[in-house]
């Protein structure tokens, strides 16, 4: 379907093909895109599926941030929210945390449009989603930059730059993942 048939087809009349690209063919690995609803049935971290056997119980719950500071303190609160819902409260701390560093870093570079770059900043919503597979659960933010985060290594009087830290020392695995045509998702997987 061309771009304009695209834009002027009723969403009725659309597939999902006209909708997603799922798969990178030169890694032979699934990949999704930035107009996919995260997260999608059955979407688990590529690296850590040897976690959690693929027969456990699932839910989900998905958060949508609003682009000011105080998304921060509310995902926060959803996460743990969703925690004692689904009988997890042991993990609601350490989840806070996570949360936290990776709310942050979605808000604040993930909507900033990148020199060169793709230009979904700005246009797409940052997504939280909270996916129990057992006792694990995984935290993802999608965000429509495209920029990989990055572990830093600050000076010891450089505020901030630890987040990610944070996040690898208080998660089992974390990662990212690319979105399509722009933007990642970046993920944790905690264990109740």
């Amino acid at each position: 379907m061309s771009a304009r048939a695209f834009a002027l087809a009723p969403a009725h009349e659309l597939t999902h093909d006209d909708l997603v690209h799922s798969t990178d063919l030169t890694r032979g690995r699934d990949q999704w895109s930035a107009f996919d609803w995260w997260p999608p049935l059955g979407w688990w971290p590529h690296p850590a599926r040897d976690l959690a056997p693929l027969d456990a119980g699932t839910s989900s719950a998905t958060f949508v941030l609003p682009p000011h500071p105080e998304s921060v303190h509310s995902a926060r609160s959803y996460a743990s929210g969703s925690l004692h819902g689904w009988g997890m409260a042991d993990l609601a701390e350490d989840m806070e945390l996570v949360v936290s560093e990776l709310a942050t870093n979605a808000l604040r570079h993930g909507l900033t449009p990148e020199p060169g770059g793709a230009r979904c900043a700005g246009r797409e919503p940052i997504r939280m989603s909270m996916i129990r597979r057992g006792t694990l659960v995984t935290c993802v933010f999608a965000d429509p930059g495209s920029a990989a985060p990055v572990l830093r290594d600050p000076t010891p009087l450089e505020p901030g730059g630890m987040g990610l830290h944070i996040v690898a020392s208080m998660s089992l695995r974390w990662g990212w993942n690319p979105l399509l045509p722009c933007g990642k998702v970046v993920w944790a997987v905690l264990k109740s």
